[in-house]
């Protein structure tokens, strides 16, 4: 197993701060506001945020846009000894991509109890079953990370009820 130096909480909130800016971009496009960012040897190397709406593609998540950057960065498809910084616990798709990538360590913002497939639904990165399992750190920065998550959705509830009252009039 191939491990990374010991990081601290600072550094951890540090990156996930970069992270949640990268969840703006998002909220900008009127996006669901996810973001990540992959670190190797304490550098970011990739961020991502994301544009499925705005791409028009299944694909296109946080997770997905920044470990193909940070592939084509490193010149390997192999993420060893990088740690992602996510705002929201994976969807199955993207942690598949997280395992698959061999990313060393994950650390995610806020979990998701109906989708999240790093411990809430499913725990895809930490199962013994595959050949590469994920170190995960989980609830950094939770708070800002669910409540951007939060405000989002409520705008969008708030914007849709006054477009189905302005429809109803």
């Amino acid at each position: 197993m191939i491990t990374i130096p010991a990081v601290s909480a600072e550094t951890d909130e540090k990156f996930m701060r970069e992270a949640l800016r990268q969840a703006k971009k998002a909220y900008a496009l009127k996006e669901v506001p996810i973001g990540c960012v992959i670190v190797y040897e304490g550098k970011i190397i990739a961020r991502g945020y994301n544009r499925r709406n705005t791409d028009k593609n299944t694909t296109s998540h946080a997770e997905i846009n920044a470990i193909r950057r940070a592939s084509k960065k490193l010149g390997d498809w192999r993420l060893e000894r990088c740690t992602i910084y996510i705002t929201l616990e994976p969807c199955q798709m993207c942690a598949g991509a997280i395992v698959q990538s061999r990313i060393t360590r994950a650390v995610i913002g806020s979990m998701n109890p109906k989708a999240g497939c790093a411990g809430s639904v499913l725990n895809l990165l930490e199962m013994a079953e595959f050949n590469h399992q994920v170190i995960v750190e989980r609830g950094v920065l939770k708070e800002q990370c669910s409540d951007m998550l939060s405000g989002f959705f409520r705008e969008l509830r708030e914007q849709k009820k006054l477009q189905k009252e302005t429809v109803d009039d």
